[in-house]
C-alpha cells in the first residue's frame, strides 16, 4: 500500500466559526500523533475568513481511514459536522 493524499478546502459557516477556529489547535495536534500521519496542515484562506485549506498525507489506506474515523468521532467531528468539506483524495 502506497501513501494516501487529501487536499482541499472547507467552508465553515459564521456560526459554527468560532468553535472551529478553537477546536482546531488541538485537532492538529492529536492527528499529527497519529502513527501513520506524514504531513497534517489546515489553514486559514487569505481573504476569505469562513474557508481553510487542507492538507494531509497518510503513510497508507488503513492510516487515513483510522484517521477519519478518530476525527469523527472527536470533539472536532461534532463541531464539524455541519462543514462543508471540498476534498480530492489520492493514493491507494
Amino acid at each position: 500500500m502506497g501513501k494516501v493524499t487529501l487536499s482541499g478546502y472547507i467552508v465553515v459557516e459564521n456560526e459554527d466559526l468560532a468553535a472551529v477556529k478553537q477546536a482546531l489547535a488541538e485537532h492538529k495536534c492529536l492527528t499529527l500523533a497519529e502513527s501513520g500521519c506524514l504531513v497534517f496542515d489546515v489553514t486559514p484562506t487569505p481573504g476569505n475568513p469562513n474557508r481553510f485549506d487542507v492538507y494531509e498525507e497518510f503513510v497508507d489506506r488503513n492510516a487515513f481511514e483510522q484517521h477519519q474515523a478518530r476525527a469523527k468521532a472527536s470533539p472536532w467531528g461534532k463541531i464539524t459536522a455541519n462543514v462543508a468539506r471540498h476534498y480530492q483524495i489520492s493514493g491507494d
